[in-house]
């Protein structure tokens, strides 16, 4: 089959062979995939994974042997695959499997191909009436959600978001159904364009105020970004982390202390809610896609993730046979 292949450097391969699902897992043939900034950093180093590139997907069941009857069926995926033994795993926390896989990131290879294999646990039906452009966003649209899940916020909360790129546009889609004061800083205008499409409150930097925001979502993946949010969070405050940094940042940590600041990692997040919002038409992603380009494009569609200002662009390994 073929795949974006990330050994060092990437390269298009037509020579992979298909994944061989284990006896509790789908062979899954991709529909569409999207590009990240996390697949950015895998590139540019980080973690160290070899293999397939991608892990945000929409595809269907090939093959599944223990559940011949979802064979066709149309699915998004749950990236993490945990051991099932280990202590995390027993305890519901299969994200932090001390053995875990993780699509096209760790161990296992990912999206940008024609064909991928998950278990069958990690795949979620997807509604008829959600098109592929729109299921593709579902594992980024779930990490949204995760801050929900882990911060309660109300309509009276002045929140923050740092960061207006591909994730922190979906964020900003997520948190305006709380009703709460939001506002985000956004440097380029394309970004700030989408979020004035929505009625979302666009900020400069420079605007920003010291301790003026209840909770603070870091999406930029910056160290600038993160002093930022620091300054812009009053004391008890909330500090909410969505980016994977590329290298150590340094943060004073007794200031934490003293104005008793909240910190909160948050990575990926629930599926289900993210396709019912997607079903429900409450977060519509697809003004969101600058390119769409078959699999053979594949190193240009990086190029272009990787230009400033460019929101999704989307990997199609069926593109030339439509």
């Amino acid at each position: 089959m073929k795949g974006l292949w990330l050994d060092g450097g990437v390269r298009l391969r037509d020579d992979l062979p298909e994944p061989r699902p284990g006896a509790d897992e789908a062979l899954v043939r991709v529909r569409l995939a999207g590009v990240c900034a996390t697949d950015l950093a895998l590139v540019a180093g980080y973690a160290g994974h070899r293999g397939v590139l991608g892990h945000e997907f929409v595809g269907e069941i090939a093959a599944a042997t223990q559940a011949p009857e979802r064979v066709g069926e149309r699915v998004v995926g749950e990236i993490n695959v945990g051991c099932g033994a280990c202590d995390q795993c027993k305890a519901d926390r299969r994200g932090h499997c001390r053995r875990r896989e993780v699509l096209g990131i760790r161990g296992r290879d990912g999206a940008f191909a024609e064909y991928l294999a998950l278990p069958l646990a990690n795949l979620f039906p997807v509604p008829e009436s959600v098109p592929d452009e729109c299921a593709v966003f579902c594992e980024p649209l779930a990490a949204a959600l995760e801050i929900t899940e882990q911060i309660a916020i109300r309509p009276s909360d002045r929140v923050l978001v740092v960061g207006a790129g591909r994730l922190g546009q979906l964020i900003a889609r997520t948190l305006r159904l709380t009703a709460c004061q939001l506002r985000v800083v956004a440097r380029h205008a394309r970004q700030r364009e989408l979020l004035a499409q929505i009625g979302v409150e666009r900020i400069a930097e420079g605007g920003v105020e010291e301790a003026s925001a209840d909770i603070v979502v870091e999406a930029s993946g910056t160290a600038g970004g993160l002093a930022l949010a620091r300054r812009a969070l009053r004391p008890r405050g909330s500090l909410c982390l969505k980016s994977t940094y590329a290298r150590p940042i340094e943060i004073d940590l007794a200031s934490l202390v003293v104005d008793e600041i909240r910190l909160l990692g948050s990575r990926c997040g629930p599926f289900r809610p993210a396709l019912r919002l997607l079903a429900q038409g409450l977060v519509d992603p697809r003004p969101l896609i600058d390119a769409h380009l078959p699999l053979d494009d594949a190193p240009e569609a990086l190029h272009r993730a990787a230009e400033a200002g460019t929101m999704k662009v989307l990997l199609d390994p069926m593109l030339e046979q439509r």
